[in-house]
């Protein structure tokens, strides 16, 4: 290996500052989750905060594009919003996340653009079923003022989760689990019956996605920067 694909194959957040950041997120995360799991709901409230702004600080070091950063940070802006229990900051906190959505879109088009990502069409056709099916069986459970908004901001969702898929296997696990998540709040919200500790499992793959979904769009930044060295 010379010493440039060596150069570019490390992180660059490998040094000191992109480690301790990353840890912080970790141990962020670990309170967050724990939190849940004991029903611990200050220790939530103090530790959710500060999940995105770690993640975000983390991927700068890595030097992040700033669709990821914005697209991080409206996810933060859903995330606080998410903390009110009232149907105003449930629709406020789905228009931040959304907002999230089209930052990845307008990324992961980037991203595959250079790197020549391509999308499964039979995994198209699955998330195209998943959509409808999920909508169709959640629109009479759910209330009237949401459904619309519901069915629209999934439309959204699913459309991020099968275009992460070009970026490669990271960023498409990533983005199947944002819409897991996202599937466990809307049947809480229609009232279905749900796993124990939902909120812990809701914030399980959302975190898991985020991480999952800029690990795999910088992953692919930095397999395309050694393409354009080796050219």
């Amino acid at each position: 290996m010379s010493a440039v694909q060596s150069r570019t194959s490390a992180p660059a957040g490998a040094g000191t500052g992109g480690r301790i950041l990353l840890g912080a997120f970790v141990l962020a995360s670990a309170v967050d989750l724990g939190a849940l799991l004991a029903g611990w709901h200050p220790g939530h409230v103090v530790a959710k905060p500060l999940l995105m702004p770690l993640l975000v600080a983390y991927v700068l070091t890595l030097r992040a594009p700033r669709l990821l950063v914005a697209a991080l940070l409206f996810g933060w802006g859903g995330d606080l919003a998410l903390l009110f229990d009232a149907e105003p900051a449930f629709l406020v906190g789905m228009g931040s996340f959304a907002a999230g959505h089209v930052c990845y879109l307008m990324l992961f088009h980037e991203r595959s653009l250079f790197g020549r990502g391509r999308t499964s069409p039979a995994l198209g056709g699955a998330y195209a079923v998943a959509l409808v099916g999920t909508v169709a069986l959640l629109w009479g459970d759910l209330p009237t003022g949401l459904r619309v908004p519901v069915a629209g901001y999934s439309l959204l969702l699913a459309s991020m989760a099968y275009r992460s898929s070009a970026l490669g296997r990271v960023a498409g696990v990533g983005g199947a689990l944002f819409l897991l998540s996202d599937t466990l709040i809307a049947t809480g919200v229609a009232e279905w019956p749900q796993l124990p500790r939902p909120d812990f499992w809701i914030m399980a793959t959302y975190l898991a996605a985020q991480y999952l979904l800029a690990s795999g769009t910088l992953g692919r930044r930095q397999a395309y920067g050694r393409e354009v060295i080796q050219d």
